[in-house]
């Protein structure tokens, strides 16, 4: 067959097209395209393996949630809870895909966030949101936010053996009952029948909970872990072999004892399946929710190369195939890391990261030698004194930096994730001392994962294009758009490899 025209970034795929993929199998189509089948009521993604229906019996749709309101009921064989989310600027409207980004934050966070509060951090009205919302995702907001928590619901239900009741908490059900009630209604069956399905996945479950997350392919992995090898901090961090990695991993929740649930995580890439197999401590299956978002996050794993890609190819360097934007595991920390890496190499960066946990960080115990220590959280650091954080080699305007940041997160002040309103978080960043356009920038990059930043005065960047002049380099990125952060890490990549 000659080769399928690249998934769009509209709610609407032709008929022909989407049928095409699903013959096929097209993973890069994952996430983009469901099809509800009428003879079963069940709907599945593009990559399930069960006898394909007849074309007569298949209606497709751009996302599960207008699936779900068409009447079909998830599939337990592929899973569409599963399948890869939208990045940033997938949507054809940038503020719907805003809106889109907060409501999964919120789903996976357990928080109840209303559309007015949405509308406001935006700065528009809610009517307005909803008319564009429906335009650009074919649902209401509404409809999408209970979509995502049901669908969270669901991985949780079959991959673990929380119970009920701390499942539909995570998910931003106030009481069971009424989890109860919209799982049944939305995805035709009672959790605890979901469960018996899913009990032999679940039956054994050991000292460390494992779940699975999904990506379209392609996906450069060599990349993304050689950028991390190179970054890991001593104690907090370490990269094993080629497809793996291991870290500690501090969630903030207001409700547990000390305010905060703090363990391990192991991730390890599975490339024949377009997945990564996520293990936890215990002590993290609390935040479980947050995890999984912080690990989508971290790894880019709702990129779509086949948008990516054709742009970075204008590239004045050879291309890579499915490059990602390494993120944050920890917002406030990795905006620490890219304060402490101001005009100093990365070396230099990670030694000072390295003397900052082993002077603040917090111990912890793990069963893996080499991960001891937390990463200081927000508070520790805006409490701790100037002159110590300044005996660490970090000079006193990094050191004002550190602790305006850190002052405003640990107040609440500042949120630093993808679900963060955007502009305000940048203005707010801009207005602290210390705190430049190019710290902005790669904040934005990897803290927020905004996908167009560009940190025009990069002296890599510089390098990498042969020219001093950040309005030069900067009209050259033009052409990048909306995808220059991506366009950052290549030529970052290139310029390590070029070396």
């Amino acid at each position: 067959m000659s080769a399928l025209p690249l998934p769009a970034a509209s709610t609407s795929i032709d008929d022909d097209t989407a049928y095409r993929a699903w013959l096929e199998r097209d993973a890069s189509y994952d996430g983009r395209l469901f099809a509800g089948v009428t003879s079963t009521g069940i709907y599945c993604r593009p990559v399930c393996r069960v006898r394909m229906p007849r074309r007569s019996n298949l209606r497709f749709f751009a996302n599960a949630a207008s699936a779900q309101q068409a009447g079909f009921r998830p599939c337990l064989r592929c899973r569409p809870e599963l399948a890869p989310g939208l990045s940033l600027v997938d949507s054809p409207q940038v503020l719907a895909a805003h809106a889109a980004r907060m409501l999964e934050h919120a789903a996976r966070s357990g928080l109840d966030l209303q559309l007015p509060d949405i509308a406001a951090k935006l700065g528009v009205t809610d009517r307005h949101l909803r008319r564009i919302f429906v335009a650009a995702h074919g649902v209401t907001p509404i409809d999408y936010w209970t979509n995502q928590r049901l669908l969270l619901a669901k991985q949780l239900l079959t991959d673990t053996t929380l119970p009920v009741t701390q499942i539909a908490l995570q998910c931003g059900f106030a009481s069971q009952r009424r989890f109860n009630a919209a799982f049944a209604a939305h995805c035709r069956m009672s959790p605890s029948r979901l469960r018996l399905a899913g009990r032999t996945a679940a039956a054994g479950a050991q000292a460390a909970t494992r779940l699975v997350l999904a990506y379209r392919p392609p996906y450069d992995i060599d990349s993304l872990m050689r950028f991390a090898a190179a970054r890991a901090i001593e104690g907090v961090e370490t990269i094993d072999g080629p497809l793996s990695m291991r870290r500690t991993l501090r969630i903030a929740d207001a409700r547990a004892p000390g305010g905060q649930h703090a363990g391990w995580i192991a991730l390890r890439f599975l490339p024949a399946a377009h997945r990564v197999e996520l293990a936890l401590a215990p002590s993290l299956e609390p935040a479980l929710a947050r995890v999984l978002d912080v690990v989508r996050q971290a790894l880019d794993l709702d990129a779509d190369p086949s948008r990516i890609d054709p742009v970075l190819a204008r590239l004045p360097c050879a291309p890579r195939e499915g490059l990602r934007l390494p993120g944050g595991f920890d917002g406030f920390e990795t905006a620490m890391r890219v304060i402490l890496g101001q005009q100093v190499t990365v070396k230099g960066a990670r030694t000072l990261a390295r003397r900052l946990v082993e002077r603040f960080g917090a111990p912890l115990a793990t069963p893996f030698d080499d991960l001891h220590r937390l990463f200081p959280d927000a508070a520790t650091l805006a409490a701790a004194r100037p002159a110590d954080i300044g005996t660490l080699g970090i000079v006193r305007q990094r050191v004002g930096a550190i602790q305006a940041l850190a002052r405003a997160v640990a107040d609440g002040r500042l949120a630093l994730h993808r679900g963060a309103p955007l502009q305000a978080t940048l203005d707010a960043l801009r207005a602290m001392p210390g705190i430049g356009e190019w710290t902005v920038q790669v904040i934005a990059m990897r803290a927020l994962a905004w996908p167009d930043a560009w940190p025009a005065t990069d002296i890599g960047l510089h390098n990498a294009l042969g020219s001093r002049d950040a309005k030069h380099v900067t009209a050259l990125a033009e052409a990048w758009r909306p995808w220059r952060a991506y366009a950052v890490m290549r030529l970052w990549h290139h310029l390590e490899n070029a070396t």
